[in-house]
Order: structure tokens, then sequence, then C-alpha cells
């Protein structure tokens, strides 16, 4: 099968829905389908089948900042890759968005996929542009939501339903990782690993700069070992006060990062809102990290309302603090054992097989597939969940 893949973000700032997109290609490359991404930007080592569509601009949306690309530049480009491409299929990341994936869903001429990554609860913008876009909404044949909270925000903004396939992690590199004695800890002195971006207030790393001191006064050993791009800023004023208690680990590979949730005691997700899944969630219960996080709806999700990790009230420092000395003087084992063989139903292996299966189903016709056929050859279970 040829599948065209389409990015509206740049990747010169890599992002949950960029790693989704290229994991996906290269998981689709191994089963023997030929895959082509087109996105903007572009970014050091880029794979042979990544199409750059050019420049981006950063955009400020939901807590974030995203790098679209405009102008009627993108649109010939976009059309060209897809006379190129002969493609069966031209699956799409957030078509709404402003940027090359409303180009290839105003433009494609095969079946058409769409995923949506976004959780959001009221957007302004989303609200006003939903009209603009729904005509177009009407040439997607198959919709897919990355988790319940962004099945929610697309039903809310465009009335229309999707199957949820949640995002994909590779297991084994997490579950194989070995734990490093630099960031492992012990019963008196555990560690405590924070990953994301320093400088993004929904990553919540002011929320986590609030409960430091109350945890170092019940476990004065504890290590909090944080790790991302950006300054810091939330963490000056604890820094001062406990600097043997926090160390920066700056921005870390790949493989790092798997040893260093190998390493921890506990991941905490101190996350206030804007998540539509929480992939690092999984990947922490992949290491078989226990896990701590605000009790936003997606995090929630993953965690099984607290069944498979620790939640506590979202954006309470004091809440959290309490729940991390709990879980660091009583970690429950088995919890912790049950979240990594969860963690498995999120593979690569798993997801992709899903995400074939819907478009198998979408090139089978040539109108769109009602959700409800969908969910039904993807697992036969009940509504809404995989």
């Amino acid at each position: 099968m040829k599948i065209g893949l389409v990015c509206p973000y740049s990747f010169e700032a890599p992002g949950g829905v960029q790693a989704h997109i290229l994991d996906l290609s290269q998981q689709l490359i191994s089963k023997g389908h030929s895959v082509s991404i087109l996105a903007p930007g572009s970014f050091e080592d880029a794979p042979e089948w990544f199409v750059s569509v050019g420049e981006a601009v950063p955009v400020r949306f939901n807590g974030s900042v995203a790098r679209l690309s405009f102008g009627p530049h993108i649109g010939v480009r976009t059309r060209a890759w897809l006379e190129d491409g002969h493609f069966d299929v031209v699956h799409i990341h957030e078509p709404g968005s402003p940027s090359v994936g409303l180009h290839a869903l105003m433009n494609a001429e095969v079946p058409i996929v769409a995923t949506f990554h976004a959780a959001l609860d009221r957007s302004l913008l989303r609200k006003a542009t939903s009209g603009l876009v729904q005509p177009f909404f009407e040439r997607i044949s198959a919709r897919i939501a990355v988790s319940e909270e962004a099945r929610r925000t697309l039903m809310e903004h465009h009335d229309v339903d999707a199957v949820v396939i949640p995002n994909g992690i590779f297991c084994r590199p997490f579950v194989t990782a070995q734990a490093s004695p630099q960031w492992g800890g012990s019963a008196e002195a555990p560690t405590v690993v924070f990953l994301g971006r320093l400088d993004e207030p929904r990553k919540g790393l002011e929320v986590l700069a609030g409960a430091i001191g109350d945890v170092v006064d019940h476990i004065p050993g504890v290590r909090f070992l944080i790790a991302g791009r950006g300054e810091a800023q939330a963490l000056a004023a604890v820094r001062d006060q406990y600097p043997q208690a926090i160390e920066l680990l700056g921005e870390i590979s790949d493989a790092e990062k798997a040893t260093l949730l190998s390493s921890a005691d506990v991941y905490v997700a101190p996350h206030t809102g804007g998540e539509s899944f929480g992939i690092v969630l999984v990947e922490a219960m992949a290491a078989g990290a226990a896990v701590v996080a605000s009790d936003i709806p997606a995090f929630s999700a993953v965690l099984n309302d607290g069944r498979l990790g620790r939640l506590f009230r979202t954006a309470d420092s004091s809440h959290l603090a309490q729940v991390l000395v709990d879980e660091l003087r009583n970690p429950n084992e088995e919890r912790t054992r049950l979240a990594q063989e969860e963690s498995w139903r999120y593979d690569w292996s798993t997801v992709a097989e899903q995400i074939l299966a819907v478009y198998q189903v979408a090139t089978r016709t040539t109108e769109p597939v009602e959700t409800g056929t969908l969910w039904e050859r993807l697992s036969g279970r009940q509504r809404g969940h995989l």
C-alpha cells in the first residue's frame, strides 16, 4: 500500500504529533508499505521518505507554540506531492489546522484518513474556524482520535465522531533499559523524574516546584531529576533553598530517556491541562517507574483512574507532595508491575495494525465510513474503546 502521511507541525521543534507520525512511518515501512511524510520545516537525520513543504512560523495555541506553514506556495507544493505520490490513502493529522494538512484535505483525490490529537475545553479560534473547515471534513473517509479527550473535542467542535486508537510507543527499549547508578535511588535517597518543556506552563513545573520543599522535609535524601528544553525559572527559588535535591539534566536523547525512566523510583507528571493523551506516562510505565500524575482527564484515562498509577488534584502542590511522600515511603510494586504489562497495549506493533485496519476499510469504499463500522472492524468491543 502507498501511504501519504501529512503533519501540520514543523519537525524543527519536536513534539508529540511529529514523533507519532515518524514512528508510524517506520512501523508501516517495516511491514512492507511505501510511505512518504509531508510536513513543514526539516530536521537533522530526516529519513529519505520525508518531504518538506517549506519554512514554518510559530503560532501560540492551546498553551503551547505550534510551528505551521502558510501561503499559496504551500498549496502548490502539496498538490505536487499528491500527484507524484500516487497514494492509495492519505493520512492527515489535525486536518483542521491552518497548515499543510488543510491543503492536503482540499486536494487529495484518494481516500483520506484523519487523526485528531488535540484536547481542548473551549477554543474561540477552533469554534470560529469550524464552520469554514466543516465542508472539507466531509471529504474524510475515516476518522481516528488518539484518546477519549481528543474524541470529545472533535465531537464538541465539529459534531462528528471518531474511533479511538491511542498514540503508540516502542515498548521494548523502555522495558529492557538498564538503570543507571547516576540516576538510580534508594529507600533513603529515592529519585523523582520530571520530563517536559521547562518553560511551558501547562507542563506543570511550577506545581512541582511548590511540592518539592514538603517532600524534602519528609524525605531529606530525595532527588528530583529534571529533564527537558527551556529555562527552569519556576525552580529558581526552590533550587536556592534545596540545592542538593534538584538536578537539571537539560535536553536528553531517547536512549537517555529510557535509562532515566528505568532508573527512577517515581515519574511525576504535574501537567495542568491541554493534554489529549500522555505518551510519557506510558513510557514511564513500560520502564517500570511508578507514576504520579495530575488528575486531568487524559492522564486519568491512561492510569485507569488510579489503578495503574497515583493521581493528585491538578495544580495542587500540597496534594502532590502528600501523594509523592506516600508513594516513596510505600511503593506499590504490584501496581507498577501491572502498569508495565498494560503498557504493551500501546506498543506500535498493536497500534499500527489498528491504523492499517482503518486504511483497509477506507480504501474499500468511495463513501465516508461510519464510525460504528470502524469500531466493529477493529475490535468488536464496546463503543469508543479498543
